[in-house]
């Protein structure tokens, strides 16, 4: 639960931050509202979206080893422990306990959650109350409810909230027109849907950020509408924003017409209008999803057979919460007996043995059997009426097993803890062979996953060839993404001399190797920079996110060199990324150049993809006499839909304008 919000909240901070730097001065009012809109949606719903596992950047060694050991978190309530009273008692450390913590947390959330909630619905309750009780005058399908005091004009739903007494008679119908605007256009829902927003992520700042930019742009649309009457101008109403200024302002469900924005308000009036060909810049929101759901999202498990008895493949499963005691039920098949050990209802955990481990398995009538293993003694109860078997079983531990590991200086008392350790079948000399190679400050969770993966002495020993300083928590990903030396061999020949762990793990993980990358150097504009400062290891580390989005998209040598050959030398990592993700091609380029556009440039390219527009469109703009049109012209017309067909639609009307430029502002208005 806690990963899912905080991701929630990440993504709604990107969103912001691209939002602010991008799109924020844009006077794509309408866009802006709609990217809003979706980008809060996109927040709750991106996290639940599994991706598969070649584009997914989670390759750490908790995913790997999840689907083939869990450790159990639960233990017994109690525990009889035996002392020689002859030795001292020495007294346990108290630590922090993270359960707690993360359990506290989490109640601490929820509590957020309630208190915002009911604030939510104490706020439309209050509206709803006000909006109904008061005195109202119908204006269609508007409610005119008046007010007294000196509070600002607002609207929620259908309903106006003012007090008609403060304000002169074209001040009071440029509020009423101004409200009207925002309740035609249900911005309301906005709003709502931003409050909602706000219950859930309360914590966040960039939430609280966020629905403030969306009332900025929502008081923008309506301002930009009321400019496009033609009985409001431009000087009055600005000025009447002036007089509107009040010292209480409404609940902040409501749209209100001062906002306390007036200086922004009255700075994007005036601001020239954003042209229409940069909104291909929007597209590249899209891409940035993307990263996140590869970087964050679950990827698709995958299970995997783990090699944990050193030469015997076996399955070792041991589930949260197992039990020293319980049900047992088996299958033998052919050399090995697969058991499920039951514990409750809830409580399964599946492992196969070898049957030669096993002591006599009495067939066709009831008996014992038993497992024995360094950390203790599994005891079974039952009879198997052929291949199939079922009883009680009971785990012994091995105290002097535990008090060899303290030695060592792994503290597994636990009863729990050593059943772990007895169904890995995780052996002293194998933590001493740990110790040996300078691994000298170990704790159960490191060991555990090493151990089920079979990270033995030869595998260490020829990772250390490669990587002398290599850590525990990176030798786990390592095995499990099947990293040896050869591999990380044929990166460094590649070009990387320095190269982290991490940036291997990174790389193996999105199936990135050597040859990969020589192409990627060969042909990208990075390796041309990086040869002229003599492969500098800052190149390297800069260029390994190109690389890694370069696979994930299949932005291959054969894709690069198809725009070099048509003249495209210096194309950009960042453009080939921008091409491959708005699926441009050569042939839709060289469409283009034979349609007369020698010069044509990568950013023309994306802006014309991103608006699909066609070699043939361009030819029915020329068809009804524009001639001399240059792409961008082309892009603006399509954008705001003055399309060929429009043009001749409104030369039937009589509007024979010989300028694109007229017709572009002419469907302008009729948007508006």
């Amino acid at each position: 639960m806690i990963p899912y919000i905080l991701y929630t909240a990440l993504i709604l901070s990107a969103c912001f931050i691209f939002y602010k730097l991008l799109l924020q001065k844009e006077t794509f009012f309408h866009l802006n509202r709609y990217v809003l809109l979706f980008c809060m949606v996109l927040a709750f719903a991106l996290p639940l979206v599994p991706v598969p596992q070649q584009f997914s950047f989670r390759k750490n060694a908790v995913e790997n080893t999840i689907s083939n050991i869990k450790i159990p978190t639960e233990t017994k309530a109690s525990q009889t422990i035996k002392e020689n009273p002859a030795e001292p008692v020495q007294e346990t450390k108290q630590v922090i306990n993270v359960d707690v913590v993360l359990k506290g947390i989490l109640y601490l959330y929820w509590f957020g959650v309630v208190i915002f909630g009911l604030n939510f619905l104490m706020q439309a309750f209050v509206l709803l109350f006000r909006s109904y009780t008061g005195s109202a005058i119908q204006d269609g399908k508007f409610r005119i409810v008046e007010i007294t005091g000196d509070k600002a004009p607002c609207s929620f739903g259908n309903n106006i909230f003012i007090n008609p007494e403060k304000y002169e008679w074209e001040t009071y119908n440029q509020i009423l027109l101004h409200e009207k605007i925002h309740i035609e256009q249900k911005h309301t829902i906005d709003l709502l849907l931003a409050e909602i927003v706000l219950v859930f992520q309360w914590f966040n700042p960039f939430a609280w950020q966020w629905r403030k930019a969306l009332e900025t742009n929502l008081e923008f649309l309506t301002d930009d509408q009321m400019l496009q009457h033609d009985t409001v101008e431009r000087e009055s109403y600005q000025f009447s924003l002036l007089k509107v200024a009040a010292p209480q302002f409404p609940l902040s469900l409501t749209t209100n017409y001062n906002q306390s924005l007036l200086k922004k308000r009255i700075i994007m009036m005036n601001s020239k209008k954003s042209n229409v060909h940069t909104t291909w810049k929007y597209f590249f929101l899209v891409p940035l999803m993307v990263l996140f759901a590869c970087l964050f999202n679950q990827p698709a498990a995958q299970s995997q057979t783990l090699n944990v008895n050193g030469e015997e493949k076996q399955n070792a499963i041991v589930h949260d919460g197992m039990k020293t005691d319980g049900n047992w039920f088996a299958v033998i098949k052919g050399n090995t007996i697969e058991i499920t050990f039951k514990s409750d209802e809830n409580n399964n955990s599946s492992t196969t043995f070898q049957l030669n481990e096993l002591s006599s398995v009495p067939r066709d009538k009831q008996g014992d059997f038993s497992l024995t293993r360094e950390a203790g003694t599994m005891n079974f109860k039952g009879k198997f009426e052929g291949d199939r078997g079922m009883g009680t079983y009971k785990f012994t531990a091995n105290k002097d097993y535990s008090t060899t590991m303290r030695k060592e200086g792994l503290d597994i008392s636990k009863d729990t803890d050593l059943m772990v350790f007895f169904m890995i079948n995780i052996k002293t000399s194998y933590v001493q062979m740990l110790k040996k190679n300078g691994y000298n400050s170990l704790d159960k969770d490191q060991v555990i996953p090493l151990a089920a993966l079979d990270v033995n002495e030869a595998y260490i020993t020829s990772i250390k060839k490669a990587i002398p300083d290599i850590d525990l928590d990176n030798l786990v990903p390592f095995k499990s993404l099947d990293i040896d030396q050869k591999f990380i061999d044929e990166i460094r020949s590649s070009g990387y001399k320095d190269i982290s762990p991490s940036n291997i793990i990174a790389l193996k993980s999105q199936g990135i190797d050597g040859k990969y990358i020589k192409d990627f150097r060969s042909s990208s504009k990075i390796q041309k920079n990086a040869d002229n400062k003599g492969n500098s290891k800052n190149n390297d580390e800069d260029s390994d996110d190109d690389i890694i989005a370069f696979k994930a998209l299949n932005v291959d040598k054969a894709f690069i060199d198809s725009f070099k050959e048509i003249g495209f030398d210096n194309i950009s990592n960042g453009d080939l990324i921008g091409l491959k993700s708005l699926n441009v091609t050569p042939e839709y380029i060289k469409s283009f150049q034979k349609a007369g556009y020698k010069n044509i440039d990568i950013e023309n390219v994306m802006a014309l993809k991103s608006q699909n527009i066609s070699p043939e469109l361009v030819k029915e703009y020329k068809s009804l006499g524009f001639d001399d049109l240059s792409l961008e012209d082309i892009v603006g017309a399509k954008a705001i839909g003055t399309t060929p067909a429009y043009i001749k639609s409104m030369r039937e009307k009589g509007h024979n304008f010989k300028s694109l430029e007229k017709y572009i502002a002419l469907k302008a208005l009729a948007n508006n």
